[in-house]
């Protein structure tokens, strides 16, 4: 029996990632473990190759419309495949216990959506900036910065699912000050395909994906996404951005409070026991 709420919760992230290019790790993973309690690394697992898959879709997109800068996305490709491996590894090899690695998967979630909001805020403060700056920068410190970005955002994103989007793109806008923003969000998609892919099954590995919800969940966002795309220019691009740094903002201090409630608890049992 398929759930409805799986299918238009699917339907609302597919229409704000192709409305906004932002939205869908920051927006499913707290999705899934705020509204139907799904534990956080079988919901950063499933995401993972969620995104996977409907980022496929734009990556090809993006590329017969000739607006992916190649340089760019195989520079953050070599930080973040190998970060992203790494990390789980150490995953993997410290073999956390259920409610630790609840904490760790949820206190990084928290960091990433609270960066991504921030990001989403103040794009167009950072960019009036340092602009100017980085414009006189020359190409190999460009390549060695946008290394060491992919290197963050595997690390972000494969304990996460988030930071691939708005983090990217703000960072892509300051390396690539000459790029047109259609080359910096498809640059963004193109990248995040193998990221997503290579932590995807990096949790697969581990046991944390439900491939029946993923299969429920792109029901909804595949078209979600193709009506975003149509929408898109038909609503002011800063009430979109704020609007989605608000929720983000919500979401994160909701994942914190939720968190911290556990914590204490767990304080007090042990208090209790002693």
């Amino acid at each position: 029996m398929i759930d409805p709420l799986y299918v238009a919760s699917g339907f609302g992230v597919g229409l704000l990632v192709g409305m906004t290019g932002v939205g869908g790790g920051s927006l499913m993973t707290p999705l899934l473990i705020l509204l139907f309690g799904i534990h956080p690394s079988t919901a950063v697992g499933t995401d993972l190759l969620y995104a996977a898959a409907t980022k496929t879709g734009g990556s090809v997109v993006h590329g017969w419309s000739r607006s992916v800068h190649w340089p760019a996305v195989l520079r953050l490709a070599c930080g973040s495949l190998p970060a992203s491996a790494l990390t789980l590894l150490v995953l993997w090899k410290l073999d956390l216990k259920s409610d630790s690695e609840r904490g760790l998967v949820n206190l990084v979630l928290c960091f990433a959506l609270l960066l991504t909001a921030t990001s989403l805020i103040f794009r167009k403060a950072i960019m009036e900036r340092y602009r100017r700056r980085l414009e006189q920068v020359d190409d190999r410190t460009t390549a060695i910065a946008t290394v060491i970005t992919g290197i963050v955002l595997g690390v972000l994103v494969s304990i996460s699912s988030v930071g691939a989007g708005a983090v990217g793109v703000t960072v892509l806008l300051l390396l690539y000050p000459r790029l047109p923003m259609s080359s910096i969000v498809g640059s963004d998609i193109a990248h995040a395909v193998p990221l997503t892919l290579v932590a995807g099954i990096g949790h697969w590995a581990l046991g944390d994906v439900d491939w029946a919800l993923m299969g429920v969940l792109l029901m909804g966002s595949l078209p979600g996404i193709i009506v975003g795309s149509y929408s898109a220019t038909r609503v002011p691009e800063t009430v979109l951005r704020l609007t989605l740094a608000s929720v983000l903002f919500v979401v994160a201090g909701k994942i914190m409070f939720a968190e911290l409630n556990l914590s204490s608890a767990f304080v007090t049992a042990l208090a209790w026991g002693h």
